[in-house]
């Protein structure tokens, strides 16, 4: 994951600027200030991808990525070509297509665990299997325990 530099920015901890040289150089050498654990908030989870460092919760779940995520596992894959940007989707269009996992479920309302569910799912999209040579689901991944997060 923190070998490609989009990718990068999107796994680094909201707290920390990926731009920052040092930032860059602490998390690949894993100097003990930088570790990227799974306590981490990651800049992907955030609207804009950047996270307010006075208060974390600002923006928190709201990025493109992660509500593209939602809706193509909630929803549909073809619904998450529908996000238009950032922000938790009200306004959006809600038509009914066909029957979806969200409709098979009964889902009536979005839950923190769908939505920890959906950053799980990208991380392990984005790190264990697109960016790496991982064939097979493990629980840990350096110092990131999946299973915690």
């Amino acid at each position: 994951g923190f070998a490609h530099d989009a990718c990068s920015k999107l796994l680094c901890p909201a707290e920390w600027r990926w731009e920052d040289p040092i930032v860059k150089a602490s998390i690949h050498d894993h100097t003990t200030a930088f570790i990227v654990s799974e306590n981490s908030w990651l800049s992907f989870m955030y609207e804009n991808y950047e996270a307010d460092a006075m208060n974390l919760d600002h923006g928190l779940f709201k990025s493109k990525l992660l509500v593209m995520g939602f809706k193509a596992i909630f929803t549909s894959p073809s619904s998450a070509n529908e996000v238009d940007g950032d922000g938790d989707g009200d306004g959006a269009d809600h038509a009914k297509v066909k029957t979806c996992i969200a409709s098979i479920i009964g889902m009536r309302k979005v839950t923190p665990h769908m939505i920890a569910y959906t950053a799980f799912e990208i991380l392990i999209l984005l790190i264990q299997f697109m960016l790496s040579n991982t064939t097979s689901w493990c629980t840990m991944d350096g110092d990131f325990d999946y299973h915690i997060f």
